[in-house]
């Protein structure tokens, strides 16, 4: 019996889930000079030596043995010979990873690699183009525990300088070429740094909108083509291109893993096709998405512990700008949580609502909203003429004034004493609508829509029918004369420590007089 069991154990280890991990590891360089390197990582200069690399070998591969994931997928890695040295590391410290793959594209600062406990059976990389720092799709399979699992590890442009959507889309693009070519049973795992949010589609700043609205992540992967796909129990129904996000798992103020200036957003991603949710092969493990967040990897501030690099130096301290997030996959099927079947209906609220609670634990249906204002991605609504207003921060694409809507509010935070929506997505288009009635209403609460108001300009002040409010005009150069009697076409009864009217453009008011 003794050696049965000793026999048996193997197969008995091997139906374990197993765990996969995407991270952006910032910029691991070795101290060889190859001539594509960041200025910031050129051997001999900013303090970046062996003794650095060194240390960013360490701190590396602290993160990933603490996650003990068996196959990890990595952005931000050199070259191969640096890669090597993290798997000696890695081994070193007894957290070992035998299989390894990375791009080799030339002329590229930065690879996509993949670290596998399991053997690798091939890999190949998918071409976006042959722009340099345009970088590889790396493609691996990788065999689990007998069965064939593909993954695609990605590190999408940024949406810094010249990051306009269509180069994502371009990313998205060739993925997608992959993919429909694939057998409609295969099991894979799209990963990596895709530079995007999961709700793009809503959240997308306008200045980088060069596709009509279209984004790589959700409509050319095909994360939001229907609303049913939020709803993990109807993914198995989903057509072949069509993926899961696994963020949808998280509470929305848990949604990311990466942090700048404050602003959250979720860049990191694993996206799942149907196959993964099947009953067969490989399967996800419910509820099992998580964002690493380990008290190291965060400063006494809250900040993100990343890799610190100040006056043009480097100084030994700190991680990466982004977390980790890592999900659990099962040889055995896929178990979706109890009554899923049954949806679960928002709760409709009134706009009120959101002025009686600090946060929301729980998502809220606003119905029937009339958009008074829209500027950009803001807009200022309504439900009834005598009620309150309030606006939507960042979150008013695809929103147009005068038109009435049922929306879904995820988030909201007060801004230096004003009410905001920060999240929010349009749930269903209804009818237009006469907009005079809901303008004007009180002038003596924030987030009121005002229109055709006669007033006078005088020492940042707005003086009009008795009353007397600070007036901020968003644009410096819109600010007219002093004294100036002004017509106010549209402006927003806002609050900035305290009430006052804000103007968005030159084209809100007009000189009528002095």
């Amino acid at each position: 019996m003794r050696y049965f069991i000793l026999f048996l154990m193997p197969f008995l280890l091997s139906a374990e889930p197993f765990k996969v991990v995407t991270y952006n590891i910032e910029n691991l360089f070795d101290a060889s000079y190859q001539g594509s390197e960041y200025k910031q990582y050129i051997p001999g200069k900013h303090n970046w030596d062996e003794h650095m690399v060194d240390i960013k070998l360490n701190h590396a591969a602290e993160v990933i043995c603490d996650l003990d994931a068996d196959i990890i997928g990595l952005q931000e890695i050199e070259n191969g010979n640096i890669l090597k040295k993290l798997q000696g590391r890695l081994e070193e410290v007894g957290c070992s990873y035998k299989y390894s793959a990375i791009t080799t594209k030339q002329n590229t600062a930065i690879q996509i690699a993949l670290l596998s406990r399991y053997p690798i059976r091939a890999q190949k990389e998918l071409v976006v183009n042959d722009t340099p720092n345009i970088r590889n799709i790396l493609e691996v399979d990788v065999e689990v525990q007998g069965y064939p699992l593909k993954f695609f590890v990605n590190h999408w442009k940024s949406k810094s300088t010249g990051g306009w959507e269509s180069k994502r889309i371009a990313y998205a693009k060739r993925l997608e070429k992959r993919i429909m070519s694939l057998p409609s049973d295969a099991d894979y795992i799209i990963m990596g740094d895709l530079n995007s949010d999961y709700d793009a589609y809503l959240t997308l700043n306008e200045r980088l909108d060069d596709a009509n609205g279209r984004t790589g992540i959700n409509d050319v992967l095909r994360t939001v083509c229907d609303e049913k796909l939020l709803q993990k129990h109807e993914i198995p129904k989903a057509q072949k291109g069509s993926h899961y996000n696994l963020w949808q798992e998280l509470p929305f103020a848990q949604r990311w893993s990466h942090k700048f200036y404050g602003n959250k957003s979720t860049l990191d991603h694993i996206l799942l096709p149907a196959g993964m949710f099947d009953k067969k092969g490989i399967d996800y493990v419910n509820r099992s998405f998580k964002v690493f967040k380990a008290p190291y990897l965060f400063t006494n501030q809250g900040y993100i512990n990343r890799w610190q690099y100040d006056h043009g130096k480097h100084k030994g301290k700190g991680y990466s700008d982004h977390l980790p997030v890592h999900a659990s996959f099962d040889t055995h099927p896929y178990v979706p949580d109890k009554n899923s079947q049954e949806h679960k209906a928002a709760v409709s609220k009134p706009i009120e609502f959101l002025y009686s609670v600090e946060s929301l634990k729980d998502e809220v249906l606003l119905e029937d909203v009339v958009v008074l204002m829209k500027r950009g991605n803001h807009a200022l609504i309504k439900q009834a003429p005598n009620g309150r207003g309030i606006y939507l921060y960042g979150c008013a694409k695809g929103l147009k004034e005068g038109r009435r809507y049922d929306i879904m509010v995820q988030n909201i935070a007060m801004y230096n004493g004003l009410k905001e929506i920060t999240h929010a997505y349009k749930i269903k288009e209804k009818s237009e609508t006469e907009t005079t009635p809901y303008f004007n209403q009180n002038t003596k609460v924030q987030n009121e829509a005002l229109k055709e108001i006669i007033g006078i300009y005088k020492g940042k002040n707005f003086y009009f029918d008795g009353q007397i409010l600070p007036i901020h005009f968003k644009n410096k150069k819109d600010i007219p004369p002093q004294g100036s009697k002004l017509k106010l076409h549209y402006a927003h009864l806002g609050y900035y420590k305290q009430l006052q009217v804000v103007i968005y453009g030159k084209k809100d008011f007009s000189i009528v007089g002095k």
